[in-house]
């Protein structure tokens, strides 16, 4: 209900009122190799610390029934569009229907290329409507804070549901997994202080100060959309960043990158792996990161959503579709350490195109 028409109003605002547009150009050209180099680096982290942690799980024939059950009412997954689909794809033939379909991607396409348009027209005509959009986006603000307040009783609700549902032995397997995907999240979260410190230049104490409160938001809301507001206001009055970082990276960041899409397809495949007694090659991890980078611009912004997208994906492993669905289940506490780690790695790229 916010994320289309907060990231549309803070994407006009930000690049419309930019006084030099070719700034812009470059730092959409820096942002997105940033964000492709660390979606591979998180999925080669997880490729090398989940297998030592689920090694040590051993799962029952009993267990394996039962959570095997659990996912067998899962919807059948849509077929994965190929490669030149998707660049087609990329520029939208309806902008309204990428709104409707929250296709994200293509609509950050057409939004760019009306705000660049919008800074060309003359600034008596384009004034009213950049403030028109500035209203929007402070109104949007306000609707996530309402949001924010009732969303952890959801979370509580799927919890509860899911811990009903099933068995002391099925749950202890499920808790190892959950511990695992969480534990390695949490371990590149941190890789990301050093990446902002190090190639960033940002000061570590400054730095962990602009970010703790979008991380609190980030949390406890499991949206990273919640905690832009945050992100805004830390890297404007901590880091200093300036306007075009905070009005257009920022925003193409919270719309396109998630940072944690291959980290938790890597553990989710090779939990999966292990439950249903198949073995993943070195090869065909190595692909799935491949593909978890490429999709990973494209997964709508909402919870769980990128597990969604991984049901074909399992089938070309040689695992069932429906194991998805076992992974969507338990997803409400890795999905806080997936925005938490989401949010770190918006403002590290911010970091670090701002220093570039």
């Amino acid at each position: 209900m916010t994320v289309i028409p907060l990231v549309i109003a803070l994407v006009i605002t930000g690049v419309a009122s930019a006084a030099d547009l070719r700034h812009v150009g470059r730092l959409g050209a820096r942002a997105l190799p940033t964000f492709i180099v660390l979606l591979i680096a998180g999925g080669l982290f997880a490729l090398l610390l989940a297998p030592i942690a689920l090694d040590r799980l051993s799962i029952a024939e009993g267990v394996a029934s039962t959570l095997q059950g659990s996912a067998s009412n899962t919807a059948a997954a849509p077929p994965m569009p190929g490669l030149v689909e998707r660049i087609v794809a990329i520029v939208p033939a309806n902008p309204f229907r990428a709104m409707v379909d929250a296709a994200m991607l293509p609509l950050i396409v057409f939004t760019l290329i009306f705000a660049v348009a919008l800074a060309r027209v003359d600034p008596a005509r384009r004034e009213p409507v950049t403030r028109l959009f500035e209203s929007i986006a402070d109104a949007m603000l306000v609707v996530v804070r309402w949001v924010l307040a009732f969303a952890p009783l959801g979370i509580f609700a799927l919890a509860l549901g899911l811990a009903a549902r099933l068995g002391a032995a099925a749950a202890g397997a499920l808790v190892f997994y959950m511990i695992t995907l969480s534990g390695v999240l949490l371990l590149f979260t941190l890789v990301l202080y050093a990446v902002a410190v190090v190639i960033g230049r940002a000061p570590l104490r400054l730095f962990a100060t602009a970010l703790a409160p979008a991380q609190a938001v980030a949390f406890s809301s499991r949206s990273s959309l919640a905690a832009l507001p945050a992100l805004i206001a830390g890297a404007r009055e901590r880091l200093h960043a300036p306007p075009a970082i905070t009005g257009f990276v920022l925003p193409l960041a919270v719309s396109v990158f998630r940072i944690n899409v291959p980290i938790a397809w890597i553990v989710g495949a090779l939990f999966l792996g292990k439950l249903y007694g198949v073995e993943l090659g070195g090869a065909e991890l190595i692909g799935l990161v491949v593909t978890a980078t490429l999709i990973s611009f494209s997964v709508p912004g909402i919870p769980s959503a990128s597990l969604f997208l991984l049901a074909p994906v399992l089938v070309d492993l040689g695992l069932p579709a429906e194991g998805a669905g076992i992974l969507i289940a338990v997803d409400a506490i890795p999905d806080m350490f997936k925005t938490t780690l989401n949010v770190t790695s918006h403002l590290t790229v911010a970091t670090v195109v701002s220093r570039s």
